[in-house]
């Protein structure tokens, strides 16, 4: 059974950092892909961040809104997955989710299971 659940989402000032946590069972971390949405009330789920799993293949991938700000990684042993996020500002605000993925880029990615997800909150 294909599980995830996010942690580490809360109130943050504009400029500052946090990183958010996903445990993950019933999937291997090598072999399937990961990544992490956000969804905002009103807007769709957004994909911001995949790394591949395939082959060896590490490769990340970033969308434009978080990229050079934003890092993801993962912890294969611990069966983890990170968001380390800096320099965060109040667009980014929003509800993040993190998923079992098809990544192809950030913009060709693709979750068929997913975490409860944890809120983020970007204000003064």
């Amino acid at each position: 059974q294909v599980q995830l659940a996010e942690s580490g989402g809360g109130l943050v000032q504009p400029g500052g950092s946090l990183t958010l946590s996903c445990s993950t069972s019933g999937f291997d971390l090598d072999i399937h892909s990961q990544g992490w949405f956000r969804q905002v009330p009103g807007k769709g789920r957004e994909g911001i961040s995949c790394i591949k799993s395939r082959a060896g293949d590490s490769r990340t991938f970033y969308a434009d809104s978080v990229k050079g700000r934003f890092t993801i990684s993962r912890d294969s042993a611990k069966n983890m997955v990170y968001l380390t996020m800096t320099n965060l500002k109040p667009e980014d605000t929003g509800v993040y989710y993190c998923a079992r993925v098809y990544c192809g880029n950030a913009d060709d990615m693709y979750g068929d299971k997913w975490g409860q997800g944890t809120q983020v909150t970007v204000s003064s």
